[in-house]
């Protein structure tokens, strides 16, 4: 089980973010994306699991970036929490579960979330909504994470919670990249990402080459 991009590229609104990025992940191994807003952390791993277009190669467990094979080996988790609004904080996640598996009152305990299992997840707050969109990642297992900054408006005890939860992950001889800025006691790979941030002549998007 392992990962790997190479010559990786991305541009995006015609600049170019990434150019000539080399990964290697072996099982087990974390890495986490340094660098400061707009270098291209996002980006990166919008990229990563096929949401913008990129040049490169990407492969995961033999599986090349774009098929089927590779989006079930990976979880993303963006800026946006994923939630259905109308449905309870229980009911997302029997979804969640239907969809890729696993135990979903389970994965309401690991995040601390039992007594909110009824509530609306419209009406829950900033930390609620992260929590609620991070337990997905203890549903079924999925080889590689994907997590852009997976802690924000998470308090001290619940990012201890999901720390956890990636300790296991890792030691399981899963694989994460994540875009963080504080520590979370790990031991992850660095990588500091300083885009080219230079024009480029041809864009997917602009040229609507890409849909």
């Amino acid at each position: 089980m392992s990962f790997s991009a190479s010559a990786l590229r991305v541009a995006r609104a015609g600049r170019l973010l990434i150019d000539g990025l080399d990964i290697a992940l072996s099982p087990g191994a974390g890495l986490a994306l340094r660098g400061p807003n707009g270098v291209g952390k996002s980006t990166l791993l919008r990229a990563l699991c096929g949401l913008l277009p990129c040049e490169g190669q990407v492969e995961l467990e033999g599986a090349a970036l774009g098929t089927d094979a590779y989006l079930d080996r990976i979880a993303y988790a963006g800026h946006r929490d994923a939630i259905k609004a109308a449905l309870s904080v229980g009911e997302n996640l029997a979804f969640w579960a239907a969809m890729t598996g696993g135990d979903a009152r389970a994965a309401l305990e690991r995040f601390d979330l039992e007594a909110l299992a009824e509530r609306p997840a419209g009406l829950c707050s900033a930390g609620q909504k992260r929590r609620l969109g991070l337990a997905r990642l203890a549903l079924a297992p999925r080889a590689l994470w994907l997590l852009d900054e997976p802690t924000v408006s998470l308090d001290a005890e619940h990012t201890a919670r999901f720390a956890a939860l990636l300790r296991e992950h890792l030691a399981g001889g899963g694989m994460a990249i994540i875009a963080t800025h504080i520590d979370l006691g790990l031991e992850l790979g660095e990588l500091r990402l300083e885009a080219p941030q230079r024009r480029v002549e041809t864009d997917p998007f602009l040229d609507e080459a890409w849909t």
